[in-house]
């Protein structure tokens, strides 16, 4: 295989894979666990265990990932998870 052809397919493998982003969520001193596993399940469509379990990690680890996927898709959700008072990023 040539140096052309194993470029040509390193591109399309990352083509094929994609770049995924992730919202991370952080932790606070403001919000209850509560209203995070709520806004979760709104925002984010997790259900309600994973809601829990990412409240948890957040609350114990500092953050946690709450979702992955393209940036187009992501940018809404964390500006609805920044609007409810969470404290979130996009990287």
């Amino acid at each position: 295989m040539s140096t052309i052809e194993k470029i040509q397919e390193e591109i399309l493998v990352e083509e094929a894979v994609g770049v995924n982003h992730e919202i991370v969520l952080h932790n606070d001193d403001v919000n209850t666990f509560d209203h995070v596993i709520e806004t979760l399940i709104r925002v984010c469509q997790h259900d309600e265990l994973q809601a829990e379990q990412c409240a948890i990690l957040v609350h114990y680890k500092g953050k946690c990932t709450v979702k992955t996927g393209a940036l187009d898709l992501l940018k809404p959700q964390c500006t609805a998870l920044l609007d409810a008072g969470l404290s979130a990023e996009i990287i």
